[in-house]
């Protein structure tokens, strides 16, 4: 049985008609794979054609204003994607005349551009001899070959680029690494994959060993921090008190309501105990409302978010607070757990 035929010619019946699929434009192909990041391609497809429509090629993008970029990406998450995305963009007009690179070599220097994308994108739009290692790929190689090796160790991942090597079909590589990817997305799943129908079951290694649900093997996982946010919501009429956040820290330059951050849970009424609060809103600020606590699940962290609507306006401003109409919060990019709150309060 010849692997990578087996998994080629499943892919010829089997894949997904995706509009990136139709094309070797490499700015296309970057946008996806962007995209798609960390993203499943249901979500993320609606995402890919705002973009394509709103920037139909890097030159575009490049002159793009960030929050215009942050407000489209919006859902999404991981908005330093969204970010970097621009400032690739950039770069490639700076540095290639806005003729977006094909080959590995250039495309490795771009701003966020990793050995993967970079290898995506060199093979789909050049057919460059590059193999792909993403969570798929790891998944199926894991279990067709066997290989116990953590992914997500240093020796793991030198490992698994290495056999993804080996195996590369040098006359059709694109083609190789869109069918490993759409194998292991669509069949070789991370729970309950389809080993009945599996074209190369005979050969693979978890199937024969019992071995599906242990591979491929992680890393234990490193601690979750846990945040406690504390937002107060001040609106006037058709006017509400914004804050603008900063660089140094998740959704940088996105905006939400002024925060109290605290290492555990606090009722509304700690919060409004709090000397930090006191010192923006006085010692008399009453409640209008308090709304149930909203969690919010981030790769390392995890968020409570307490949103508690208060009467008063505070008696001197933050320097990134500022007031705004409601009918222009649509403009600002917001983290998806503030937009909801946002649109369930004024129903936008």
């Amino acid at each position: 049985m010849n692997f990578p035929d087996e998994l080629i010619q499943w892919y010829f019946k089997n894949k997904r008609d995706l509009p990136w699929r139709n094309t070797t434009n490499a700015y296309v192909i970057w946008l996806s794979e962007i995209i798609l990041q960390q993203t499943r391609v249901e979500q993320g497809l609606p995402y890919f054609h705002r973009f394509l429509e709103k920037y139909p090629d890097v030159r575009a993008f490049a002159t793009a204003d960030e929050g215009e970029i942050l407000n489209l990406w919006q859902g999404l998450g991981y908005y330093s994607r969204g970010r970097n995305m621009l400032k690739t963009a950039r770069q490639v007009v700076s540095e290639f005349g806005g003729e977006f690179p094909v080959k590995y070599e250039q495309l490795i220097h771009l701003k966020g551009i990793g050995e993967y994308t970079a290898s995506a994108i060199s093979s789909f739009s050049a057919n460059e001899a590059k193999a792909v290692v993403d969570g798929n790929v790891f998944r199926v190689l894991a279990r067709y070959f066997g290989i116990s090796e953590p992914v997500d160790s240093h020796k793991g991942k030198k490992l698994f680029q290495e056999v993804a090597n080996d195996i590369l079909s040098k006359d059709n590589p694109g083609l190789h690494n869109q069918a490993i990817m759409e194998f292991g997305a669509m069949l070789c799943k991370p729970k309950n994959p389809d080993c009945a129908i599996c074209p190369v079951r005979s050969g693979c290694y978890a199937c024969t060993n019992n071995a599906i649900s242990e591979l491929p093997k992680k890393l234990k996982k490193s601690k979750i921090r846990e945040r406690f946010l504390h937002y107060i919501v001040v609106t006037d009429g058709d006017t509400i008190l914004m804050n603008k956040r900063d660089e140094k820290d998740i959704w940088a330059n996105m905006y939400d309501f002024p925060l109290f951050e605290s290492s555990h849970r606090l009722s509304a009424e700690q919060v409004l105990a709090l000397p930090e609060f006191k010192s923006y809103f006085g010692e008399n600020s009453q409640i209008i409302d308090i709304y149930p606590i909203k969690k919010h699940v981030l790769t390392h962290q995890h968020l409570y978010a307490q949103f508690i609507h208060v009467r008063d306006k505070p008696i001197k401003l933050e320097q990134k607070w500022f007031y705004t109409n409601v009918n222009f919060l649509k403009k600002f990019a917001m983290p998806k757990i503030i937009f909801i709150f946002i649109n369930n309060l004024f129903n936008l």
